[in-house]
């Protein structure tokens, strides 16, 4: 349940040429014969493959000297494999670079590999799913199936391991003359070409090192545990001590057999991994520890290296999440100073953020929410100076040009519902200038010199488009224009396709609460179920202009009105938007929610009795909560891997709102969605996968027992085998098929001969 404030430059991948592709799919997903006439929009073809969105590739990036944009493209026969794709601007050509699955293995990953992919929110993909440029531009860095191989621009494939152990965490070094890697728990290095051997020690299973522990990669968004020096000279690297965290013991309960873990996971109120920082040369010696401070109960949350090597940045936040620290390292010592400190709001928390650079000359482009935005503000021989204001947010620092002195941004200066690129100077920072179309919302990244920007838009009727641009915003080629024409997969869809339209309601202190709706054909006098989906945690912003995809669609063509409300909590509206949710989980995000529901029930095409409410994870929680609170108001609820107590929940997420268990009791019974349990009257599907990892299975079984016993009826759905994140190609139609055949048995379905509700809808199939 990350809701750090994350760089949008990982979502900003370009797309890759499309392939033609069949005009029209049969209901299972296959193409239709020649002459068939286009189906329904079903669940079953939502998730098959090729993608309804067009190509979805990832990882966009340009190579040192800007002639190669390379990207990890996903295959039209199955979505969810990528190879490595290069496009060499000065041919204007494509070429797959890396073959996954030709050159992979196919084995079994290690349940540390499987862990961390869950954690980066990758687990169901296959083949590559990361890569580095080397630093002169020859070739990149591979991990495939757990071994490293070195993929050279002009064909050559070089493989660097070939062992059972997965290589963790793999790197190039800053200059690229060492490759680095975790395994067992110890870091390994070696010059490329050469042998590799562990630079630090093996002290069991509980004490790792350049690794990231479970809460930095979960909630925090860092996802390694050592960085290099611009120079090779010295490495920094962490080592985790989790011998005092709780163990969970989690039962991976399979169709055909379970597997028992042991996992150290840190609930709110119980000891964190004890985390310490060394720096040390590529070959472990010269190690020395860095000073964090006298109080080990810290969260280390990001490590950089000065431009020039001279210095190591370490950002400390305190457990209660309200201070963060920017120490200053002397990385021969590892003596530090605090640089300077950020401190919450009263009534809030520190947001992390990647929004920040250090620059050549020894200054320091800072995102901040200390006048209750998200805003940028440059650090310079002690002094700040603020870059943004206003009342909107800085979501992305896109890039730098530090020969012009100029910073690219991502907010939503406009509209709140609609993410811009925006560019200003650093001496002139008020003359703030939009460099991307008022029709398209948008994500950026950008290369190291601030030169050029990979930009990705979309908006309600037009899937994801990229391309390359210059400084000015200056389209300078498509790298896929994604055109929705005649061989594009969604195009036989086209006919059904509804529109999106927005509006706002006011919560009960008057702040507005947007929403988005979109209706199948309204037939004058008939009036339509509503499915409501919620996510309603703290973080995430559900509404928005941009392009959702198929599954929305899907849900329409059956003859529902699609509904969504960000409440108060959501992101990107600033801190007294957040703030509301402060020691007060499970309240005044309901009682918005409630706010929306009361508002379609004023609607003349809408059912005011068949309001059925759909959420996942902190959604699920939501879908408890407020039948709890609101018997009788919604027609019945899906509950997906809710958590059900705070505090089976981690350390860092939790807390970060609720403090602990022990310091506000009343805040963790009041926020409980198993206590009322036995207030639920109306229909209630939970949902769960059996080998969950983040929200443990025992957060379902709890409230299960309690409804159990209070003889409360509700429906089930476990998938065994399936982590937090149930989803795959067959899966995903059970799934929103499960979903549907609940609401249909409870009465929620569309008026009696709808035009949207046609018999081929395949309304009743698995």
């Amino acid at each position: 349940m990350r809701s750090t404030i994350l760089s949008a430059a990982l979502v900003a991948a370009s797309a890759l040429a499309l392939l033609p592709v069949a005009a029209a799919y049969a209901q299972d997903g296959t193409p239709a014969a020649p002459g068939d006439t286009a189906m329904n929009l079903t669940f079953e073809r939502v998730f098959a493959s090729p993608s309804l969105d067009g190509p979805a590739p990832r990882a966009a990036r340009l190579s040192p000297d800007g002639r190669y944009l390379t990207v990890l493209r996903n295959r039209e026969t199955d979505r969810e494999r990528y190879d490595l794709w290069a496009y060499d601007r000065q041919a204007g050509t494509w070429a797959m670079l890396v073959d996954s699955e030709k050159l992979g293995s196919g084995r079994e990953l290690s349940e540390a590999e499987k862990m961390q992919r869950e954690r980066a929110r990758v687990g169901s993909l296959k083949g590559i799913i990361a890569y580095q440029w080397v630093s002169d531009g020859s070739g990149v860095l591979v991990p495939l199936d757990g071994d490293l191989y070195l993929a050279r621009l002009g064909g050559e494939v070089v493989r660097l391991t070939d062992t059972e152990e997965s290589e963790l965490n793999p790197a190039m070094s800053g200059t690229s003359r060492y490759v680095s890697f975790v395994r067992d728990g110890q870091l390994w290095v070696a010059e490329v070409g050469k042998a590799a051997a562990p630079i630090t020690p093996a002290e069991g299973e509980a004490i790792r090192w350049g690794e990231a522990e479970f809460v930095a990669q979960e909630e925090m968004g860092r996802l390694t545990g050592y960085w290099w020096a611009p120079d090779d000279a010295r490495i920094a690297v962490e080592r985790f001590d989790e011998s005092g965290v709780g163990i969970v013991t989690r039962a991976a309960i399979g169709a055909t057999g379970t597997r028992v873990y042991e996992q150290r996971y840190p609930a709110a109120g119980t000891p964190n991994a004890v985390v310490e920082l060394y720096l040390m040369d590529p070959d472990g010696s010269g190690r020395v520890k860095v000073d964090l401070g006298a109080d080990p109960d810290i969260y280390l949350a990001r490590v950089d290296w000065a431009p020039d090597g001279s210095a190591l940045y370490v950002q400390r936040q305190d457990r209660a999440q309200t201070r963060l620290d920017m120490l200053r390292v002397d990385p021969a010592t590892g003596k530090s100073s605090v640089m300077f400190t950020e401190r919450a709001a009263p009534g809030h928390w520190i947001n992390l953020s990647d929004s920040y650079r250090f620059l050549k000359d020894g200054s320091l482009i800072w995102w901040s929410e200390r006048d209750g935005y998200g805003h940028l503000y440059r650090f310079a021989q002690g002094r700040w100076t603020q870059l943004t204001s206003g009342k909107w947010v800085v979501s992305n620092l896109v890039g730098v040009n530090e020969a012009e002195g100029r910073v690219f941004v991502q907010g939503n200066r406009d509209d709140v519902l609609a993410q811009h690129v925006y560019a200003f100077d650093l001496d002139r920072p008020a003359a703030i200038e939009r460099l991307t179309d008022p029709a398209f919302t948008h994500a950026a990244s950008m290369d190291q010199q601030g030169q050029t920007m990979i930009v990705t838009r979309s908006n309600d009727s037009t899937p994801p488009q990229s391309y390359i641009a210059d400084g000015t915003g200056s389209r300078l080629a498509w790298v896929e224009e994604n055109a929705l024409d005649a061989g594009h997969p969604y195009t036989p869809f086209l006919a059904s396709h509804r529109p999106v339209t927005y509006g706002t309601v006011p919560a009960e202190d008057g702040t507005p609460l947007h929403w988005e709706m979109v209706t199948p054909e309204l037939e004058p006098g008939r009036r339509y179920p509503v499915y409501f989906y919620h996510y309603g945690g703290p973080g995430p912003q559900i509404v928005n202009k941009g392009w959702d995809g198929a599954l929305r669609q899907a849900i329409v063509d059956r003859g529902y009105i699609w509904f969504a409300l960000d409440n108060r909590g959501s992101a990107n509206r600033g801190v007294a938007f957040e703030q509301p949710l402060y020691r007060a989980m499970g309240g005044a995000e309901v009682r918005d929610q409630k706010a929306g529901a009361e508002y379609l029930k004023t609607l003349p095409f809408v059912d005011p009795q068949k309001i059925a409410i759909d959420g996942w994870s902190y959604g699920g929680y939501m879908t408890l909560k407020q039948l709890q609170a609101d018997p009788g108001l919604y027609a019945a609820g899906i509950a997906g891997a809710p958590v059900t107590d705070w505090a089976l929940y981690d350390t860092h997420y939790t807390e970060r709102y609720m403090g602990t268990p022990q310091d506000d009791a009343a805040a963790y019974a009041a926020s409980d969605a198993i206590a009322n349990a036995d207030r639920i009257s109306d229909p209630l599907l939970i949902i769960h996968g059996m080998a969950d990892d983040n929200v443990v299975f025992e957060n379902a079984t709890a409230v299960i027992a309690r409804m159990q016993e209070a003889n409360v009826p509700f429906e089930m759905m476990l998938y065994p085998g399936y982590t937090h994140r149930v989803s795959g190609e067959r899966i995903s139609p059970h799934r929103y098929n499960t979903v549907f055949r609940f609401l249909e048995a409870h009465g929620v379905v569309p008026p009696e001969g709808a035009a949207s509700s046609r018999p081929d809808s395949k309304q009743d199939q698995d």
